[in-house]
C-alpha cells in the first residue's frame, strides 16, 4: 500500500519537474520574470503621478515593455555560442557606428549621441555597447587563464576604454560611466588582483586635475560644484537637487499619499518622470515606499548573481554577473544623483522611469542573463 505523504510528494515533485522543464523549455527564469514584472507595474503607479501626460505616458510605457519582453525572449532563446562568436564583429561594428556619431551625427542641447537615416530610423549607437561590452571582454577573457595575466588585463583596459571615450566625447557622460562599468565588472569576475584596483584608484586620482581643467566641459564642472554646494546656484543648476532633497525629505516614514506630493505635482521638480522619478516615490510613498521599490531591485540583483554562479561556463558566468552589476550601477548612479551624493549624469531610475531606448536595452539585457541560465552548451571554458 502507497503512503499517502509518499504519493502526495510524489505528485509534487513531477509538477515541479514539468514547470521547470517548461521555462527551460522557452528559455526564461520565472523568478526573474515575476520579478520584473512585478518591478514594471509598480513603476508605472509613480509614473502615472509624476507625468503631466499621465494616462499617455502609461499607455506608452506599456508598449515600450511589451517590446521590451519580446526582444528579451528573442535574445534569451538564442544560444551563448552565438553571442561568444559575434561579439568582436559587433564591438568593431559599434565602434565603427561611435566615430561616425561624431563626424555626422544628430543631437541637441550641445549632445550630440544619435545617427538618423531620414524617415526610416534614428538610434543611439551607444546602447548598444552597453550590451556587446560585456560579451566582447567575456569572450576575450574566457578562453585564457583565469585571473588574467597582466598583458590581458592591459589588452581588456583598452578594449573597454576607446568606446567609453568616444561616448563620453559625445558628450554622454551616464552612458560612459555604464558601458565601461559593463566591461571592468568582467574583468572583477574573472579575479583580477586587488592591486590593480588599487593602481587603478591612483591612476583616476592623477588625472583628476588635467581631466577637470581639460577632460571636462563647463556644464560638467558646473555640476561636480553644483554637488558640493547646490546653493551657489540654487535657482539654476542648484533647482534640481534642492527640490529634489525637499521632495525625498518632506516624504517622511509614510509618504503624502498618490498624488497627494506638492513638489512634482506643483511641478517644483523638474524632470519627475525621468531622472528625478525616484524623488516622486519618495514624497508620496515615503521611507516605507523606498525601501519597498529597494527590496525589489535587491531581489534582482541577488537572482542575476545567483544565475552567474550557476552558470556552466567561464563566459556564461561573466556575462550574467557583468550585466546583473551594470543594473546595479543603473540603481545606484540615479539613486546617488537625485539625493546629492552623486553629479547629474542623467540615468533613469531602471524600469520606472520613462524611457523607450533604455527600457528594451534593459530587457535585452535580462534576455542575455537567462540565455546564461538555461544554456547547456558545454563550450571551451
Amino acid at each position: 500500500m502507497v503512503d499517502s505523504k509518499d504519493y502526495v510528494r510524489q505528485i509534487d515533485s513531477e509538477g515541479f519537474a514539468r514547470r521547470r522543464n517548461f521555462w527551460g523549455s522557452i528559455h526564461l527564469d520565472p523568478w526573474m520574470l515575476m520579478l520584473l514584472l512585478t518591478l514594471f507595474i509598480s513603476g508605472l503607479f509613480v509614473l502615472y503621478s509624476a507625468s503631466d501626460e499621465g494616462l499617455m505616458a502609461v499607455k506608452r510605457q506599456i508598449r515600450f515593455f511589451a517590446v521590451g519582453l519580446v526582444v528579451m525572449v528573442i535574445v534569451a532563446n538564442v544560444p551563448m555560442l552565438f553571442y561568444r562568436r559575434v561579439a568582436p564583429v559587433i564591438y568593431l561594428v559599434g565602434l565603427v557606428l561611435l566615430v561616425l556619431v561624431i563626424i555626422m551625427g544628430t543631437g541637441a542641447k550641445g549632445a550630440q549621441r544619435w545617427l538618423a537615416i531620414p524617415g526610416v530610423i534614428r538610434f543611439q549607437p551607444s546602447e548598444i555597447l552597453k550590451l556587446v561590452m560585456p560579451l566582447t571582454v567575456a569572450w576575450y577573457l574566457s578562453v585564457r587563464a583565469l585571473p588574467p595575466k597582466p598583458k590581458y588585463v592591459f589588452a581588456v583596459m583598452a578594449i573597454v576604454f576607446v568606446p567609453t571615450l568616444l561616448i563620453a566625447a559625445q558628450p554622454d557622460l551616464g552612458t560612459s560611466i555604464l558601458v565601461a562599468s559593463s566591461g571592468i565588472f568582467v574583468l572583477l569576475l574573472a579575479g583580477l588582483s586587488f592591486w590593480y584596483l588599487l593602481g587603478g584608484a591612483a591612476v583616476l586620482a592623477a588625472a583628476a586635475y588635467p581631466m577637470w581643467h581639460f577632460g571636462l566641459r563647463e556644464y560638467q564642472r558646473g555640476r561636480i560644484l553644483t554637488l558640493l554646494d547646490p546653493e551657489r546656484d540654487k535657482f539654476g543648476a542648484g533647482w534640481n537637487i534642492i527640490q529634489s532633497k525637499t521632495a525625498i525629505g518632506s516624504g517622511g516614514l509614510h509618504g503624502k499619499g498618490w498624488f497627494e506630493g506638492t513638489q512634482s505635482q506643483l511641478n517644483f521638480l523638474p524632470e519627475s518622470h525621468t531622472d528625478f522619478i525616484i524623488a516622486v516615490l519618495a514624497e508620496e510613498f515615503g521611507f516605507i515606499g523606498v525601501m519597498l521599490l529597494l527590496g525589489l531591485y535587491l531581489a534582482i540583483v541577488a537572482r542575476g548573481m545567483v544565475i552567474a554562479w550557476t552558470a556552466t561556463t567561464n563566459f556564461n558566468k561573466l556575462v550574467a554577473g557583468s550585466v546583473t552589476l551594470t543594473f546595479f550601477v543603473y540603481i545606484f548612479v540615479n539613486m546617488g544623483m537625485v539625493s546629492g551624493l552623486l553629479p547629474v549624469v542623467g540615468v533613469p531610475l531602471p524600469l520606472v522611469s520613462r524611457g523607450g531606448t533604455s527600457i528594451v536595452t534593459l530587457m535585452a539585457g535580462f534576455g542575455l542573463i537567462m540565455a546564461a541560465a538555461t544554456d547547456k552548451q558545454q563550450f571551451a571554458k
